[in-house]
């Protein structure tokens, strides 16, 4: 195999933890394979007529401190890598949504994105299960409250919601009909009715876990349940949710089944689906974590196999060409 430029988009390094990121485990595994990484965030995209250009610089990373080092950066047409992955955490705004504009421009004859910036931009990570109606526990979408007042008494006086540009769990309430609450949680959540959020029946389930399903081309590698505090409704893992080893019940791979196809065909190879009980939830495409909780459950590395899809993915684009 010859030696990759990849270069990866993402958060500033400085912040993220090296024990939870999986980014971070990505660029080791390529790092050990002999490829140069290349670091850049989103402030460092332009494009130059019509070409998409970064500031990017060389990075090594280790787990020790410091556990990044960067080179000289150079400014360079986004052709000029292999493999750029774009692993910039969520939310999705304007800033967001005009990179994958930008990245939509690299020339894929020299140069493949990951995820898919077309997939990206489609692909909302609450709307997009929508297009799995078998699939899905029972929602709404709506920013009238007394339409979501009445969703909820449908459902036995109980609901999620959930803000349509919300990540780590942000932003997600349990309603019950009889909490003096709820009217307000409904005006702030909906701004006073101007801003659609989605409404799901709630999953008692999720006191069981909420599993992340680690989705590699189409194809399920991995899987972790993340179970609530006591005090909590939310498994994430950043709100203190506690990370549990799991397997993949035929309901899960029944949901990657049919997913699979569509995932494909978006270009979105790299996903994170959340399932609670037999529901598909949510559908992780920006930059789906917990690879390196599920290593640690389960003696794995599942960073291999991505970068083994990379690796293939460039000969096939070199057999092209």
């Amino acid at each position: 195999m010859r030696t990759l430029k990849i270069g990866v988009i993402m958060d500033p390094i400085e912040k993220i933890n090296i024990e939870k990121d999986t980014t971070f485990v990505l660029m080791l595994e390529a790092q050990k394979r002999g490829h140069e990484v290349y670091y850049m965030e989103l402030k460092d995209l332009s494009i130059h007529d019509t070409t998409p250009v970064a500031h990017s610089c060389p990075v090594s990373v280790a787990k020790a401190t410091p556990y990044y080092q960067f080179g000289p950066s150079e400014s360079r047409p986004l052709s000029w890598f292999d493999i750029v992955l774009m692993r910039k955490d969520p939310p999705f705004d304007l800033k967001f949504f005009f990179a994958t504009h930008l990245l939509s421009l690299v020339d894929e004859r020299s140069c493949l994105v990951v995820n898919h910036p077309r997939g990206l931009r489609e692909a909302s990570e609450k709307l997009y299960a929508l297009n799995f109606p078998d699939l899905i526990p029972e929602t709404l979408v709506s920013s009238d409250i007394d339409r979501l007042k009445e969703f909820m008494a449908e459902r036995g006086g109980e609901m999620i919601i959930k803000p349509l540009d919300g990540y780590g769990g942000s932003g997600v309430f349990y309603l019950q009909q009889k909490d003096r609450n709820t009217n307000a949680l409904l005006e702030m959540a909906t701004a006073n009715g101007e801003n659609p959020i989605m409404a799901q029946r709630y999953l008692p389930e999720i006191r069981k876990g909420d599993k992340r399903i680690i989705v590699l081309n189409g194809e399920p590698i991995g899987a972790v349940l993340r179970v609530p505090r006591e005090d909590e409704n939310r498994g994430n893992i950043h709100v203190g949710g506690r990370s549990v080893k799991a397997d993949l019940s035929p309901r899960d791979l029944e949901i990657c089944r049919v997913l699979s196809p569509s995932l494909r065909e978006a270009g979105l190879y790299f996903v994170g689906l959340d399932v609670i009980g037999d529901y598909l939830t949510e559908v992780n495409v920006t930059s789906p974590t917990c690879v390196q909780e599920i290593n640690t459950l389960n003696g794995v590395q599942l960073e291999s196999q991505m970068i083994d899809f990379v690796e293939q993915k460039t000969l096939e684009l070199d057999r092209r060409s």
